[in-house]
C-alpha cells in the first residue's frame, strides 16, 4: 500500500472559518511602548489567524479573524494583552460535523 501524503495550507482552512464580528474588540493592547520596547514580539507569529501584527512602530490587533485559542495572551511575556472571550453570539461561529 501506498503512502499518500496531503499537503494542508493553514491559509486555506482559514478561509473557511466564519464570524459574526462584533464592533467592539475583545483583544486589546494594554500599553503600546512595552510592544515597542519588546523584541520578541512574539504574539506576531504564534497567533495562527495573524491578528497581530507590528506596522508601523506598534502593534495592531485585527480581532476580527481570531480564533479565540488564547495563544497570544499565553506566549506574551510581559502579560501586556487583554483578551477576553467576545460577547455572547459573537466571534468564530463553529460547526458542528
Amino acid at each position: 500500500m501506498e503512502d499518500i501524503k496531503v499537503k494542508v495550507n493553514i491559509d486555506d482552512k482559514l478561509y473557511l472559518n466564519t464570524y459574526n464580528v462584533d464592533t467592539v474588540s475583545h483583544l486589546e493592547i494594554k500599553d503600546q511602548s512595552i510592544c515597542e520596547n519588546c523584541n520578541e514580539k512574539t504574539c506576531t507569529f504564534i497567533c495562527p489567524a495573524h491578528v497581530y501584527e507590528f506596522k508601523d512602530g506598534h502593534i495592531t490587533v485585527g480581532y476580527e479573524g481570531c480564533l479565540e485559542c488564547g495563544a497570544c495572551r499565553i506566549a506574551c511575556s510581559r502579560d501586556n494583552i487583554d483578551w477576553n472571550f467576545p460577547r455572547g453570539g459573537f466571534g468564530i461561529q463553529f460547526r458542528l460535523a
